[in-house]
């Protein structure tokens, strides 16, 4: 039976034996991806969901901030939240970030739900604020392999990002700051009707179009 131990566990050997391989090359980030992909599905499920509901698409574009997230997960089809990967050592508290890494945060932190992580950590965003406090594994993904373990709160933070709800404007001062936030086309135009929707899509361009859609209204 699936538990949060044996999670870890894998995780940790597998992204051990991907960032130890004397094949590796480029960016150690690239190679937490496909250990990533399981624990995802294996937090869904830990979180109540069926595994394969949860769908991680990766590099996906989202041109109205001019930047390309790792990940943005889907769960039964419909777009929940991104995921950046940054690689081991790198931490995931975005704001202690510099170069290019902090300037990508200035612009990921207008989206209503993402999540960070270097493997040896995982942080909660949503709207720019953190949520709860930075989970810490116990271990280093690099060494520690299926020694690594983790701490509960890595479930209930992964649920939290799972079960995101949108939450509409109630005055016309909160849809100014939701549209400033989220919209930066309509920047100076926040006054346009904001309405939160899910629709089914298969590529980027239709992630992006998604995203773009709740800011219209349309």
């Amino acid at each position: 039976m699936l538990d949060l131990e044996s999670a870890i566990a894998k995780f940790g050997a597998d992204a051990k034996a991907k960032l130890a391989n004397p094949g590796t090359t480029g960016e150690l980030e690239d190679q937490l991806r496909a250990p990533l992909e399981h624990l995802f599905e294996d937090l869904a499920e830990l979180c109540g969901f069926k595994r394969d509901a949860l769908t991680s698409v990766g590099e996906s574009s989202l041109s109205t901030l001019k930047t390309r997230p790792d990940y943005a997960i889907t769960l039964r089809k419909a777009l929940v939240g991104f995921v950046e990967v940054k690689a081991p050592g790198k931490g995931a508290d975005p704001r202690r970030y510099k170069g290019h890494d902090k300037e990508q945060w200035e612009k990921l932190q207008s989206l209503p739900n993402v999540l960070y992580t270097d493997g040896n950590a995982f942080s909660l965003w949503q709207n720019g604020e953190l949520v709860g406090s930075i989970v810490e594994l116990d271990g280093d993904i690099e060494t520690s392999g299926s020694k690594l373990s983790a701490p509960l709160e890595l479930v209930a933070r992964f649920d939290n990002y799972l079960r995101w709800e949108p939450i509409p404007p109630k005055s016309a001062s909160e849809l100014a700051e939701v549209s400033a936030r989220v919209c930066p086309r309509v920047r100076h135009d926040a006054t346009s009707s904001f309405v939160v929707i899910r629709r089914d899509f298969r590529d980027d361009e239709q992630i992006d179009t998604q995203w773009e859609a709740r800011c219209r209204g349309t």
